[in-house]
């Protein structure tokens, strides 16, 4: 065989797969690898799960309150009806305006002064007035003068008469004339009079006892009487010893609401302090284009808090219950802001979990209700929340 065909059968020979040369062996992963890879995925999963589904949910909360009504008086005082109004005076604000033209003088009190009946206010200038005066006591003396004349005149006419020495035509024209003079005496009279109300009408003076609200003019400035509604007016002032709060409530609400029910006054700029008042006016007509009437409260106590035209909410009160026997121990009052109860139940916070509880209420308090039933005082209440509430979900309280 020539050494061609040697080389092509060794060549087909190295090609032949050889069956009986056993398969290079796989390499098999070490179980502890399978098991470090594992515990990560389950880490993964569970660290996924606490940053989603499973983070603690954010709350904020408020916390109910238990107190105690004095012994003897009802157990609790609930609110049955409440409105948003104004602090107003018993007899309003009080305007004072010139009844004469006149060109302002000075200002003898300031604003927040506490005045007295007839104390001086405002002065005009006077020196027309002064002048006017004058004129018309020249006017008085001219008139009596004459009215003296015109008596001694009928005197001696009426002496001449009796001895038929003058007319009685002539007696006639002198009666006529001391009447005229006595009229123009009377006259001069009344002139007189009203020139020095005009005079004392140059100083404005407080109308009763109060405190100065503002003014509406500057020194120098002309003021006038008349014209548009309060043209004329420099100062205006408020007794603020009869404060009352001024709200509209709906005529639907009216049944809760009587003469001489207990209410609470409240500052929207002071919500932390209350004050008891009573209510002294039910106004006589419904606001048809409202559908309200106008209610107002007496405030019982006040304060420099209280201002006037400052918004307040008022509270109208009832009783919860029968006032108790008289040395029976105080009853507990369980309230809860208003906030936190919603359709009759709230969410409590119970080891850092949720938990749901129905409460039954008994009225309300300002911006808490009373509970009746449910609470004990001092629970942890959900008020809002960045996700949904749900029956022993973790929870994490807001720290702000």
């Amino acid at each position: 065989m020539t050494d061609g065909a040697r080389s092509v059968r060794d060549e087909l020979t190295s090609l032949k797969i050889d069956r009986r040369t056993p398969p290079p062996r796989r390499r098999r992963i070490p179980p502890f690898v399978w098991a470090v890879a594992v515990a990560l995925i389950a880490l993964g999963a569970a660290l996924a799960y606490r940053l989603t589904l499973g983070a603690p949910l954010v709350v904020r909360v408020v916390y109910a309150e238990r107190g105690e009504s004095a012994a003897g008086a009802p157990a609790a005082v609930g609110v049955v009806l409440t409105g948003s109004g104004y602090v107003v005076t018993g007899e309003r604000y009080i305007s004072i305006g010139v009844r004469v033209p006149g060109r302002i003088d000075a200002y003898l009190v300031d604003e927040s002064d506490s005045v007295k009946k007839d104390q001086p206010l405002v002065q005009l200038d006077r020196r027309d007035y002064v002048a006017a005066l004058a004129r018309v006591r020249a006017s008085l003396e001219l008139a009596r003068a004459n009215a003296e004349l015109a008596e001694i005149e009928l005197k001696r006419i009426r002496a001449l008469a009796a001895q038929h020495v003058a007319a009685q035509s002539a007696l006639d024209v002198k009666e006529s004339q001391r009447r005229v003079a006595r009229a123009q005496v009377e006259q001069a009279e009344a002139a007189l009079r009203e020139a020095e109300v005009a005079l004392d009408y140059t100083t404005l003076r407080a109308p009763r006892d109060g405190v100065i609200l503002a003014k509406f003019k500057e020194v120098g400035e002309i003021a006038v009487p008349g014209g548009f509604a309060g043209a004329g007016d420099l100062i205006r002032m408020a007794d603020l010893t009869d404060l009352r709060a001024e709200v509209d409530v709906n005529e639907v609400d009216l049944a809760h609401v009587a003469l001489g029910q207990r209410a609470e006054v409240t500052p929207d700029s002071f919500p932390e302090s209350h004050y008891a008042a009573r209510v002294v006016k039910l106004y006589p007509q419904v606001n048809r284009q409202k559908g309200t009437l106008k209610v107002e409260v007496r405030l019982l106590e006040r304060d420099e808090k209280l201002r006037p035209d400052s918004s307040v909410r008022v509270a109208f009160l009832a009783p919860d219950a029968a006032p108790s026997a008289a040395g029976a121990p105080a009853a507990a009052v369980i309230t809860a802001p208003r906030a936190a109860v919603q359709n009759g139940r709230v969410w409590i916070v119970t080891d850092g979990k949720l938990r749901e509880q129905p409460v039954e209420l008994g009225g309300e308090r300002g911006d808490s209700v009373v509970v009746r039933a449910g609470l004990l005082g001092g629970e942890m209440l959900v008020v809002s929340a960045e996700g949904e509430l749900t029956t022993g979900r973790r929870v994490e309280v807001a720290s702000d």
